[in-house]
């Protein structure tokens, strides 16, 4: 459908790839259909687990009013009842975080495959599994941001299982804990503990992939991740190609998705995203970032300041570390 235009290979940062990826209308060849089919199923969930997180307001009334009066037995059994669903609703987006990571590294087996001879290849004949992957990294980075501005996340989660504890003490029945036993609570529990838990998901999925597979050369992982950023950045910077996106939201889409795919580099890559032996134009990418309109990027550029491994790594430029200051 010509949805990748003027494709070229990438030598050094003077010689980007230099794609238009349609990601508003990709579709799959009959090669992909199967590893898209499975992977749109998780897809087809992810708008749904977005509108639960935004729509998520905790307990924090009914915990509070139970903790000042932790005789009153009613005020205790209301909070507990008003906790116990919400956990169900945590405890499936957890589940889902695990869907995501199986996704994504089913996506990247099909990309960084030897049936082709590099990146440029695979994103140029699997469009449609780039499409996908690049909507994974979008859902992660958006899942997180609504996450870090919701502290009844934690609060609430925090009152089930002291409850919970409690409970088991006083051999009193738990209703709920058939939900989220002790050793689920465990994980679900370090699983939001961190600032951006999907993002920590798909990074370690990305690193176990590239250790459970190694007949395949870490580089194609890692020239998957480079070519995307570079692609996104080049689409974004390019007003020939900009002017190509039929919503403004495709540009919020390109954003998240090439600071996902800088994280992911920066994880899997041995020295990192920010080394000047990257692969990636570090300095374009926060240049692109900053020139988006005041206040609309600032939860992408807090991503690279923390949730990036290299960032503070001595080798690191020190022009790269005052853009992100």
């Amino acid at each position: 459908m010509g949805n990748l235009l003027k494709v070229l290979t990438c030598t050094d940062l003077d010689q980007e790839p230099n794609f238009f990826l349609d990601f508003e209308n990709a579709m799959p060849t009959e090669a992909e259909r199967q590893v898209w089919l499975d992977v749109d199923v998780v897809l087809q969930d992810a708008r749904g687990i977005l509108d639960e997180l935004q729509g998520y307001r905790g307990a924090g009334k009914e915990i509070r009013e139970a903790i000042q009066n932790p005789n009153d037995e009613v005020l205790q059994e209301q909070a507990w009842a008003a906790v116990v669903p919400l956990v169900g609703e945590l405890k499936t987006f957890y589940q889902f975080s695990q869907r995501l990571e199986a996704s994504l590294r089913s996506l990247l087996g099909a990309l960084t495959s030897e049936c082709y001879q590099d990146a440029t290849q695979h994103l140029e004949r699997q469009q449609a599994l780039a499409k996908q992957f690049a909507e994974i990294l979008h859902f992660t980075l958006r899942f997180d941001e609504l996450k870090m501005i919701n502290p009844a996340i934690q609060n609430d989660f925090s009152y089930y299982r002291r409850t919970l504890s409690r409970m088991r003490i006083n051999n009193l029945p738990a209703e709920g804990e058939n939900e989220v036993n002790n050793e689920l609570a465990n994980r679900i529990s370090l699983f939001y503990a961190d600032a951006t838990p999907m993002l920590k998901t798909l990074s370690d999925g990305t690193t176990k992939f590239v250790s459970e597979n190694k007949n395949l050369p870490i580089e194609n992982t890692t020239e998957c991740l480079s070519t995307m950023a570079s692609v996104c950045k080049v689409m974004l910077e390019t007003p020939e190609y900009r002017s190509r996106f039929t919503s403004e939201a495709t540009v919020s889409f390109c954003l998240r998705v090439m600071v996902g795919v800088i994280i992911l580099y920066d994880y899997v890559h041995p020295v990192g995203a920010f080394a000047k032996s990257s692969k990636i134009d570090m300095k374009g990418c926060i240049k692109v970032l900053k020139d988006q309109p005041a206040g609309s990027v600032d939860g992408l550029l807090n991503a690279l300041r923390y949730t990036t491994k290299h960032l503070n790594d001595e080798s690191t430029n020190k022009t790269i570390k005052m853009m992100l200051q």
